[in-house]
Order: structure tokens, then C-alpha cells, then sequence
């Protein structure tokens, strides 16, 4: 048998990230706050689930009116988070346990406290009077057009010291900077240089496509469609396309300057894609291997855990693309916890195996999310202990993003799951202690414990790590697919994604023999395929022609 070349399977295509929320991880200080510190003293917990990747949200300067996506100083870390050199402590201990650390860049964006805006908005004729976007009023005092912000309300923020509005896609407190000023272009790329001569591995480019702007400021049409993939039915920002107030062709050059950076360290790229059309722009933005080397999108982190619609998403991005690649994920900081969100009634970890073997079986690099590996529910934080202003603006319809945030359970019998001594900032449920790491660590049929079996399995399989994948025609209920690499055999694989137990007939299946050491039970007979509740198989198959 003979591998393909690393130059057509790098290393990346083949990893998988893991998403650490530093606020959350583990407060080594008592101050209620996960730091770094903190992940660094359990990056050999990390690195034994199986991954490859740290994916690190932000821990600079910041006021945390967005905790940390809202960046005061590039090249600093906060003093919430620890130093400089805590971070350099986390990168050494990282690389000597064999995990590569990538941070999370938000560039479309800063802190209103960043000098760069407090100069910028000064006056009309200083230096950085452009490095944000800034426009007159209508001549009836109105913002220039009809942008949204997806935290509700204008994209346009009046300002009394400039007499002119400025544009924020998030909250107020968020100016929008001007990429079309190549001098915020050169100061980014000068931040990323930064990290990456300390030993960064990759980069995480939060909100890429909203770096350009339209330079008319021509306004959004109507969409024809509202868009629930990256909002909810709630938010009027899903009532517009938004064709001018992000993914602007000029982007491409940007990402291509990004991507030439990278190449110097060997690091590196995710980016996060949110537009109309997201499989679309994962597409443009990955191809050509010039750009971002991965992109993912709101796509598969939907309300209800649907078959067909996890296939059309795989199978459209792939007939898009040319050369370009996909990460998929189905949980992060910004979603409901795929344990809540996908249940068809009550909790079970049953279901988290599932959905866990599915991603792992999908052609991309999959994307995991903290807690998850616990099977973690969604919390239910009430109104008054809520801090996100995302979920206080559109409460109750839309609580915000906390119940997916809260700490990290380690130690069942602390009332504060071991994450901190002090008060945490947002708490720990009672239901996510009887699921903490130390009681799951020694339960052999844990969640915990089928991800570390079921990673491990994955690697020894390079069919479902390389190759190709095809999908059939099987009832809803299931979602079957084959994965292909030239020299091995190929694999079958069957999923139920519901709570019933679920027979049928899969005439594809004929003489595969089934394959061990996954951990998801079901069988198939001849060619009938019999899985219990959110039961799983696989199998494998004379190589395909």
C-alpha cells in the first residue's frame, strides 16, 4: 500500500481541533475566571483526548464587553488571562506534549478602548482618521443606510466628537475597522507576526468575511429567504442579504497576504464563514491553496439533528470546491450545546457518542468544542446571573450564549466542579457535577472515555482520515456513507439519529464485515441493518473501483 504525498494530504487535513474558552477552563488565581495558567496545566488532559489542535478564543487586552472578541492590544495578553510569559509557558508545555496551539485573531473589529480607535475618532484629520469606517449622516440626520448589526439595532453608531456616524457589524462598543486602508492591513498582519514568531502553530480568523465593506455604502436588499443558519428568527439581521456590508471580493487578496504569512512559519488557518451563502464562500476562500487552508460555518450547528441536511451540506461543499477543505462542527461558543440541541426529548450521552462518530466520519477536519467530550447539556442560566449583552438584548426569546460557556467540571464533589476557589462567572450547574471529568475519567462506558476509544480508532484508519466519502440513499432516520482511499479497503458506515430503534434493509452493505474497537453498537446482518437508539456500525468493504 502506498500513501498519498504529504503535499496532497498535509498533516492538517488529517487533524482535529479542539476549541479551548479560556474564561471557562480552569481559574488558577481564584478570581472566578479561567486563565492561562490554567490550560496549561491541562494540556496532558487535552492532549490525551486525542487531538491535535488547540484552538485558543481570545485572551488579549480587552474590556470584555464581548469577553475578549472586543481586542484593546494585539500584542498583549490580558491581565484576567495571566502575561506574556504564561503564554509562552503554555506554548512550550503544548509542543512538548505534541499539540500545536492556535489563537483566535479577530480582525474585522476592535475594542472601542483600542488607541487606534480612541485616536481615530479624535478628529477628522489625524493620522488614523481612516483606519475605521466612518460616514456623514443623511441629510435628515439618518444613518447612511440600512446596515443591521447582528447584535440588534444599526450598524451605525453616531458620534459626537467626529459629528459623524461609524459603523459597528457587533456591539457599539465595536467599531468596524477600514481594510480598505492597506495601513490596517500591514498592522494586522505585523500582530499575527507577533505570535507567530513565539511559537504559534495557526490562526483562527473570527468573522472573516466582514473584514471589507461595500465603499458606496449601497444598502442591503430584502432577502428572499431569511436567514436562521447564523441568527435566530428573532433578530432582524436574518431579514436582510447582505451583499454589501461583508464577504467584499477585496477580501481574497487580503486572506492571500494572511496565507503568504503563514507559509514563512509553516501555521496554519481556520476561518469562521457566516453569509448567505456560506458553502459557497468555504469554497472561494479555501480553494487554490493560497488563501485560508480550512473554513467552517454556522451550517451543522442547526436546531434539530437532520440527516439530510448534514449530507446535502457535505456533499454540496464538496462538489463546489476544487482543492479547498472544510472543518465541521456542530458545537461552539456561540451555539446551544449539541447535547440539548440535537435531543430529540431527554438528555442521553448516547446521543453524544453518536453525533461525535458522525463528525469524526465526515470528509473535513473536525472541529470539537470544550465539554463537549463530557456530553455536556446546555445550562439554563437565569435572566439575572446572564452576562452575554447578546442574549440580554434579545431575552427571552434568544437567551444569549452563556448556557454553552459556563465552566468547565472537573471535580464532582466541588460545588464549583473544581474550576475555581473563588465565585466563577457564570455558574456551574448541578447537572453538569454529575458529569464532571474525575467520575467519567474512571467510568469506562463514559462519554469521556468513547471519545479518547473512538479518536484513537480513528487514526489507525486512514480511509476515513484521507479518502474520499459517498453518501446513500437510506430512510431519514439513518445516514450512511462510504469512505474511499486508493490501497485499502473501503468503509461502510450507518448512523441512527434518532432515539427509536431502527431497522432496514442497505443492499450496499453486502458482505462488509464489521469493524471493532469504535465503541458504537449495532449490527448488520446480510444487508439488515439493525441499530438501537442513536446506534452506529461500521463496516468494511472490497476496495471500490
Amino acid at each position: 500500500m502506498t500513501n498519498p504525498s504529504d503535499a496532497q494530504n498535509p498533516w492538517w487535513k488529517e487533524a482535529i481541533i479542539y476549541q479551548v474558552y479560556p474564561r471557562s477552563y480552569l481559574d488558577t488565581n481564584g478570581d472566578g475566571v479561567g486563565d492561562l495558567p490554567g490550560i496549561t496545566a491541562r494540556l496532558d488532559y487535552i492532549a490525551g483526548l486525542g487531538v491535535d489542535i488547540v484552538w485558543l478564543s481570545p485572551f488579549f487586552k480587552s474590556p470584555q464587553k464581548d469577553f475578549g472578541y472586543d481586542i484593546s492590544d494585539y500584542c498583549d495578553v490580558d491581565p484576567l488571562f495571566g502575561s506574556l510569559a504564561d503564554f509562552d509557558a503554555l506554548i512550550a508545555k503544548a509542543h512538548s506534549v505534541g499539540l500545536k496551539i492556535m489563537i483566535d485573531q479577530v480582525m474585522s473589529h476592535t475594542a472601542d478602548a483600542h488607541p487606534w480607535f480612541v485616536e481615530s475618532r479624535s478628529s477628522r484629520d489625524n493620522p488614523k482618521s481612516d483606519w475605521y469606517v466612518w460616514s456623514e449622516p443623511l441629510a435628515d440626520g439618518n444613518p447612511p443606510n440600512n446596515w443591521l448589526s447582528v447584535f440588534g439595532g444599526s450598524a451605525w453608531q453616531w458620534d459626537t466628537r467626529r459629528k459623524q456616524y461609524y459603523m459597528h457589524n457587533f456591539l457599539v462598543s465595536q467599531p468596524q475597522l477600514n481594510f480598505h486602508n492597506p495601513e490596517v492591513q500591514q498592522a494586522h498582519l505585523d500582530a499575527l507576526r507577533f505570535w507567530l514568531a513565539r511559537g504559534v502553530d495557526g490562526v483562527r480568523m473570527d468573522a472573516c468575511v466582514f473584514h471589507f465593506h461595500d465603499r458606496q455604502l449601497r444598502s442591503n436588499p430584502p432577502a428572499l429567504v431569511r436567514d436562521t443558519s447564523t441568527v435566530t428568527d428573532v433578530n432582524p439581521y436574518g431579514m436582510q442579504a447582505h451583499i454589501h456590508d461583508k464577504t467584499q471580493p477585496e477580501n481574497i487578496a487580503f486572506l492571500q497576504k494572511v496565507r503568504a504569512l503563514l507559509d514563512e512559519f509553516g501555521a496554519v488557518s481556520i476561518g469562521e464563514v457566516s453569509s448567505d451563502d456560506a458553502l459557497a464562500q468555504m469554497a472561494e476562500y479555501t480553494e487554490g491553496g493560497d488563501k485560508l487552508h480550512m473554513a467552517y460555518s454556522f451550517n451543522l450547528l442547526t436546531p434539530q439533528f437532520n440527516s439530510a441536511h448534514i449530507r446535502k451540506q457535505v456533499e454540496e461543499f464538496n462538489a463546489r470546491v476544487k482543492d479547498g477543505w472544510a472543518s465541521w462542527s456542530v458545537g461552539n461558543h456561540d451555539a446551544i450545546r449539541v447535547a440539548t440541541r440535537w435531543s430529540a426529548g431527554e438528555f442521553t450521552p448516547a446521543l453524544s457518542k453518536l453525533v461525535l462518530a458522525l463528525q469524526l466520519s465526515l470528509k473535513g477536519t473536525p472541529c470539537l468544542y470544550q465539554g463537549d467530550e463530557l456530553a455536556l447539556p446546555e445550562a439554563d442560566v437565569p435572566y439575572e446571573l446572564l452576562q452575554d449583552p447578546y442574549g440580554i438584548t434579545f431575552w427571552p426569546e434568544f437567551k444569549g450564549r452563556d448556557g454553552c460557556r459556563t465552566p468547565m467540571p472537573w471535580k464532582a464533589a466541588d460545588a464549583n466542579g473544581g474550576f475555581t476557589t473563588g465565585t466563577p462567572w457564570l455558574p456551574v450547574p448541578a447537572e453538569h457535577l454529575a458529569l464532571a471529568e474525575d467520575l467519567q475519567d474512571k467510568d469506562p462506558q463514559s462519554m469521556l472515555n468513547f471519545q479518547r476509544k473512538i479518536i484513537h480508532w480513528r487514526r489507525s484508519m486512514p480511509q476515513i482520515t484521507r479518502g474520499e466519502i459517498v453518501f446513500f440513499d437510506v430512510p431519514e432516520q439513518a445516514l450512511a456513507l462510504r469512505r474511499d482511499l486508493p490501497g485499502y479497503p473501503s468503509v461502510l458506515a450507518v448512523f441512527n439519529v434518532t432515539d427509536a430503534p431502527l431497522r432496514f434493509e442497505w443492499p450496499d452493505a453486502a458482505g462488509a464485515a464489521r469493524l471493532e474497537g469504535h465503541g458504537l453498537e449495532g449490527e448488520v446482518s446480510g444487508t439488515t441493518v439493525i441499530l438501537p437508539p442513536y446506534g452506529g456500525w461500521f463496516g468494511s468493504i472490497a476496495e471500490q473501483a
